[in-house]
């Protein structure tokens, strides 16, 4: 069985307690690789290492050594992609086209983007702002979007000047891996990029308290993210979350493509994005018939072998969580709910027999205020609710403690303009789903996160701003 490495210091290293534990593939629930469990001693000779390598790391031209790892890891797309496929069990195609090639994406975006010197000037004074690294910068990424959200957060803090530790998700480790040993070829100096794998309680926990580690940036769940909120407070870290979501898509009479849009706010990745649509808001007029179109859609959804072309929907990540999911759906039929497709495990024959599948489920007859409608359960799983005008969608879609993202289907610009900007939440589609442009920010209100990633902002919160003025 193969073994993952940590690298530290421009080399792969197995951990210092020589401790492992297994990861599985989600879609045959075999394990197929070894962990290494980091711990503080691995932490330790990370933090050292880019000690020594952050003078050098900022005089260097980072935007090239960005650009060359992005080089590398197109030259081997596929493998990438096959890796994160086992890892994560979604389907081949989207890992190939989403998860890597975004990922690339996001290299070359942070690679390409300076951070100008702002200059001021006022009643007799010259003023100017300098944006410097921090120094070392911590991030911890999830294992939904492994690599995609693994090179969002480690980009621009490099990019930035900072040295990173990375600390990726326990249970989808493979690609950080494999990136991780492309980072001596792409140009980078020992120590300025560290990957340490682990669990989070121990490794995870480490990098949140270690003083030397200033700034942490962290995508996961909302009472993982308090935690580590709480604790970095203790030395007054810079910290940015990007947390939970229970993301409404509001479906308007007027309407067009509404179904295929909402289908896939609800179902891409198996329903594991933050970002994905998990209560469907539609107008009473048109409630029953596209309850019906909906529900054909989601049962015509190809469920199988992830590793397969025609696969449309694949494993749940863990069978641990594939159990939290259906625990939901038992939960959902107590509160009164009635499961109109889906509602269970699903048996892929062949390889994938012993795999953590789930069907598309889609639920109705719920109140706005039931566990089911206001807990997030990142996956398969979506409510219908009818609403009656746009205040009864405003005060359905803003009901939550959350508020990440939000999807308005309607032909009114007017009507869609005046919902935008009623809707607490921190993206908002007019007609589209998760349409992304790498330059404006991204993140939530309420208990969705604090902070903003993505363009500028992101560069911005791996720095320091110091002002520097003189007498004109």
């Amino acid at each position: 069985m193969q073994k993952i490495l940590n690298c530290i210091g421009g080399e792969m290293k197995a951990p210092v307690s020589g401790d492992y534990f297994e990861t599985v593939d989600p879609s045959t629930g075999k394990a197929y690789a070894l962990v290494p469990d980091s711990d503080e001693r691995d932490l330790e000779l990370a933090v050292k290492a880019a000690q020594a390598a952050l003078p050098l790391w900022k005089k260097l031209d980072r935007a090239a050594a960005l650009h060359r790892l992005a080089d590398l890891m197109e030259e081997r797309r596929a493998d990438f992609a096959r890796a994160e496929c086992i890892d994560n069990g979604r389907p081949l195609a989207a890992c190939d086209s989403i998860n890597v090639m975004r990922g690339i994406a996001n290299l070359r975006f942070f690679a390409g983007l300076a951070l100008e010197t702002e200059k001021f000037g006022n009643s007799g004074l010259e003023s100017y702002t300098l944006h410097q690294p921090i120094g070392i910068a911590g991030v911890i990424s999830p294992w939904n979007l492994p690599l995609l959200l693994f090179t969002w957060k480690f980009a621009p803090a490099l990019a930035a000047g900072n040295c990173v530790i990375a600390k990726p998700s326990e249970i989808t480790p493979m690609t950080a891996f494999m990136l991780s040993e492309l980072v001596n070829e792409a140009g980078f100096p020992a120590g300025a990029f560290s990957v340490l794998h682990g669990k989070g309680a121990k490794i995870g926990a480490a990098l949140v308290a270690h003083p030397d580690v200033p700034v942490l940036s962290f995508t996961g769940g909302t009472a993982t993210g308090i935690g580590l909120y709480t604790a970095a407070a203790q030395r007054l870290k810079k910290v940015s979350l990007e947390l939970g979501g229970k993301n409404p898509t509001i479906v308007f009479d007027d309407a067009k493509g509404a179904v295929q849009g909402a289908l896939a706010a609800a179902f891409s990745n198996q329903g594991q994005i933050c970002l994905c649509g998990s209560r469907l808001l539609v107008q009473q007029g048109i409630y029953e018939s596209f309850k019906k179109e909906f529900v054909a859609a989601a049962e015509a959804i190809k469920i199988g072998d992830p590793l397969l072309p025609e696969t449309q929907h694949g494993a749940t990540v863990s069978k641990e969580h594939m159990e939290k999911v259906l625990g939901y759906i038992d939960l959902a039929r107590k509160e009164g709910g009635r499961v109109l497709t889906g509602g269970g495990r699903v048996t892929v024959e062949g390889r994938c027999k012993e795999g953590y599948f789930i069907a598309p489920t889609v639920i109705e007859g719920l109140s706005a205020a039931c566990r089911t409608n206001q807990e997030e359960i990142f996956g398969p799983v979506v409510t219908l609710m009818p609403f009656k005008d746009e205040d009864e969608a405003i005060a359905l879609a803003n009901g939550t403690q959350y508020g990440l993202a939000a999807s308005v289907w309607t032909e009114d610009r007017a009507r869609a303009d005046r919902m935008a900007a009623r809707l607490e939440s921190g993206i908002v589609w007019l007609n589209c789903w998760n349409m992304r442009d790498l330059a404006t920010p991204f993140g939530g209100v309420k208990q969705s996160g604090v902070g903003r990633e993505g363009g500028r902002r992101a560069l911005e919160f791996f720095t320091e701003e110091k002002t520097v003025t003189r007498v004109a």
